[in-house]
């Protein structure tokens, strides 16, 4: 039997140890699946839910926190006995009626109700927030307890299935792959399963009064539909005419826009099918089972990657194509930061620079300016600038600072002009294949470099990623 001394947490067991967000997270279990029903009033924005965790003990525990914002919780079950619980600030502490032995499989159900908000941080405030019409989730980094019980850290990715009732004169999309919608009256419920390993903050929900949207994307196309979802047709089309080979991978997607803003959408997302081949030629085959894109009626600040989603304001709909630069940059999330999640926010740059990058190679491939064109335009701004940030560690004030977004995509060009055009592609198709749905570092970046490269990379890693001073290009 495991005594009581050992059945009590170690240091940090309600921290996740994050270098840069201990607070969000906790340590002694892994969250192995994640089962929410949902009901969700628009008008007073009313919130109720129940929360099903099935995780496994990384250490003897007799009590655990969970990451949760400020909802009245009812009752919480572990293995279907009920445990004490208290709140502290986001913080949910259980204390279960029989310790939990090291390496166990048990289930926590957490029932809840409120009004759902933002989570406060730095950034603002981030994670589940009402429209003029609907509501959305915003979750990086830290807004996942704005909405459900969780261990809230990319590093502890889980599968989910999340039901949703709302009105159904709304329209309602989860990360995740629809597998039934049922109305009962005036309500409407919404059944989404999300298999792929899946970090908190990459989960979301969008509700409001969408239309449904068919977008023609190059030749070749298919109708393409889930069977439960029929209301989300996106005609695809891979062929690109030029001579250059199409993937084989045909991806569903699926659109969900408000209908003043559909004929803008059409052409500002009309080459989206061309970006999806484009990207599987580069990375390798798409690592979800669909796409999702969702244009809200009100404005957003940036566009927001999600597992399987990316979400837009309407102020990112012009009918000009003026945002097209963010429209590949999200897609490219669903390869780096969301199949490849960073185990440390630290390595932040892993998944910024890649989707930066992605908008260089997009512009080139799509007969804009080339890459190179790019990269000393940005070689010389950057230069302009204070030389005070290690993009391999930029610190959490400087986690979205421009120069990671930007110096992490001319360290992968300058990567590039190293190894060779061969060498890199292999690479980077090859990191993205190896590493799919599970958490990268920066360390694990250089090791497979150096192996496609055939020698140490150290001193060019160094200069880029360790030293705030840049580089020449």
């Amino acid at each position: 039997m495991t005594s009581s001394k050992a059945a009590v947490p170690a240091p940090g067991a309600e921290t996740s140890g994050d270098s840069y967000l201990p607070g969000h997270g906790n340590g002694g279990y892994h969250v192995r699946h994640y089962d929410l029903d949902l009901d969700y009033r628009v008008a007073p924005n009313r919130l109720s839910g129940t929360a099903v965790l099935t995780c496994v003990a990384t250490q003897a525990l007799s009590r655990f926190t969970l990451d949760l914002g400020e909802f009245r919780v009812s009752r919480v079950l572990v293995d279907g006995k009920p445990a004490k619980f208290a709140r502290r600030a986001l913080k949910l502490q259980v204390k279960p009626a029989k310790s939990v032995p090291a390496g166990t499989e048990f289930q926590v159900e957490v029932r809840y109700v409120g009004n759902p908000r933002p989570v406060p941080s730095r950034w603002g405030d981030i994670g589940w927030d009402e429209l003029t019409d609907g509501a959305l989730v915003a979750s990086q980094p830290i807004g996942a307890p704005s909405w459900f019980p969780c261990n809230d850290h990319p590093a502890d990715k889980a599968s989910y299935r999340v039901a949703v009732s709302t009105s159904s004169t709304y329209l309602v999309a989860v990360t995740g792959n629809l597998v039934s919608r049922t109305q009962s009256a005036s309500t409407a419920q919404w059944v989404f399963e999300r298999p792929e390993p899946t970090a908190t903050y990459l989960m979301s929900v969008q509700i409001g009064r969408y239309d449904d949207v068919e977008l023609v994307a190059g030749a070749g196309a298919g109708w393409l539909s889930h069977p439960e979802a029929r209301s989300f047709r996106l005609r695809l089309g891979f062929g690109r005419g030029n001579g250059v080979e199409s993937v084989a991978t045909t991806v569903p997607q699926r659109a969900a826009v408000p209908p003043r803003l559909r004929k803008a959408f059409a052409r500002d997302f009309g080459r989206q099918g061309r970006m999806m081949d484009a990207l599987q030629r580069w990375y390798g085959p798409y690592p979800f089972g669909e796409y999702v894109v969702v244009v809200t009626d009100d404005e957003l600040d940036d566009p927001i990657e999600a597992q399987g989603m990316a979400i837009f304001g309407a102020n990112h709909v012009d009918g000009k194509r003026t945002y097209e630069r963010l429209v590949v940059h999200e897609l490219a999330h669903q390869w780096f930061g969301n199949s490849l999640t960073v185990a440390d926010w630290r390595h932040i740059w892993l998944n910024e620079g890649f989707a930066t990058y992605t908008e260089w190679l997009w512009s080139e491939e799509a007969g804009g300016e080339p890459a190179a064109a790019f990269a000393r335009w940005w070689h010389a701004r950057i230069k302009t600038k204070p030389a005070d940030v290690r993009i391999s560690d930029p610190g959490v004030g400087r986690m979205f600072d421009e120069r990671v977004y930007k110096r992490g995509a001319l360290t992968l060009h300058a990567l590039r002009g190293e190894i060779g055009d061969a060498a890199f592609f292999a690479l980077v198709k090859a990191w993205a294949a190896e590493r799919r749905h599970a958490t990268v570092s920066t360390e694990q970046f250089v090791t497979a470099a150096e192996a496609f490269a055939g020698r140490s990379l150290r001193e060019f890693f160094t200069g880029w990623l360790e030293t705030p001073a840049l580089p020449p290009l």
